[in-house]
């Protein structure tokens, strides 16, 4: 007596009720919610094609928010073990270098942040730095810091945009960052260096409403966020270079969770 055949229908709902494949999905899922920020890139690059730029930095923000949350949620569901044949940091990468650099330093030109061949050569400093800054296998500190500026440009020209920063002052402050990419000064990850973190990521969310403020108010910063960007972002770059002066061997410790 020949055994009936497993119809189509009977095998995917058998997979469907496996626990490890509905993990699977489940992983898989994160992966989609972080590729989802090359949805939000062209909406962003379109938005700035048209001169809106507070759709740009509306979706540019969004994109943050998801870089923020896709990594937590891809520890917690040990996507990197249930998916080995998925490279999440690829992915991640390539998401951020669009997001965190090209498409603000377009907006350097576009955006008045510095302008003519000057603003051609600042788009240039933050691309091919960000590009190489992608090369060094050192990018990472054995306690979760990065090691050199990274490249968080999105955040750089927001303040420069807000704050009104004159051109050449702003070219100037392009020019360091592009240089401190290369050198070995610590600047903290908010989520992963446990030093600080409480307040740390207390301060980035201070500097997340404060632009939400900004860029409800058209891109125009009031005396109140004024101040509050400039004391929060200054924090934000200067704390992980003064942990790892007061504190250099904690720095090369690991603290992986």
């Amino acid at each position: 007596m020949s055994v009936p055949k497993e119809r189509p229908i009977d095998a995917v709902a058998r997979r469907v009720g496996d626990p490890e494949e509905r993990a699977k999905a489940a992983a898989f899922s994160v992966h989609l919610l972080t590729a989802s920020g090359a949805g939000l890139a062209v909406l962003a690059a379109l938005a700035a094609a048209s001169g809106n730029w507070f759709w740009f930095w509306i979706w540019l923000g969004i994109a943050l928010i998801v870089d923020g949350i896709d990594g937590p949620i891809a520890r917690k569901l040990h996507v990197q073990k249930r998916l080995p044949n998925w490279s999440g940091d690829t992915l991640d990468q390539v998401i951020d270098y669009v997001t965190y650099v090209f498409l603000p330093a377009l907006a350097v030109p576009w955006a008045g942040v510095v302008t003519g061949l000057w603003g051609a050569a600042a788009a240039g400093i933050i691309v091919v730095s960000s590009a190489l800054y992608y090369a060094d296998t050192r990018m990472k500190m054995p306690d979760n810091s990065f090691r050199g500026f990274p490249i968080v440009w999105n955040m750089v020209v927001f303040v420069l945009v807000a704050l009104q920063v004159p051109e050449a002052i702003s070219f100037g402050i392009i020019a360091a960052l592009g240089v401190l990419t290369f050198l070995p000064v610590a600047f903290v990850h908010p989520v992963r260096v446990k030093r600080l973190r409480p307040l740390t990521l207390s301060v980035m969310l201070g500097w997340a409403i404060t632009a939400g403020f900004v860029i409800a108010n058209n891109m125009v910063a009031t005396e109140w966020t004024w101040w509050a960007l400039v004391i929060t972002t200054v924090y934000l770059f200067s704390i992980g270079a003064y942990l790892q002066a007061t504190n250099p061997k904690e720095i090369e410790t690991d603290e992986d969770d």
